[in-house]
């Protein structure tokens, strides 16, 4: 089972994607910042989902963090923003792709899809 792990702060978006992709047949953590992520404590993905405002450390800064280690820099990493530059913003961090909130969970599942079997 494909493991995906979506660093998401609205625990509104943390439950609809999370019952989304399970339902999609996804193994799916939730944590509500980047933290565990940086500090090396939470387990390798197949595919990471990010916000891009979190409290603390942005998410653009995760995704920049993750291209650039051997062990993640091969994991597809899909941005959400509610920012309408995030597409360029998210590519430049390194993001495979980027979804633009509000959005619907069909186009998630349909991103989820497209790049977690690369």
């Amino acid at each position: 089972m494909k493991h995906i792990v979506l660093v998401e702060d609205d625990a509104g978006i943390q439950d609809a994607a999370k019952t989304i992709l399970e339902r999609a047949g996804y193994r799916v953590t939730l944590y509500a910042n980047g933290d565990a992520l940086l500090e090396g404590a939470a387990e390798l993905a197949d595919l990471y989902i990010l916000d891009k405002q979190l409290a603390g450390v942005d998410g653009l800064d995760i995704c920049r963090y993750l291209k650039g280690q051997p062990a993640t820099m091969h994991i597809p990493v899909i941005m959400l923003s509610a920012s309408p530059q995030i597409m360029s913003t998210a590519k430049a961090a390194g993001a495979d792709a980027a979804l633009e909130k509000p959005f619907k969970l069909k186009e998630l599942r349909e991103l989820v899809k497209a790049h977690i079997n690369r």
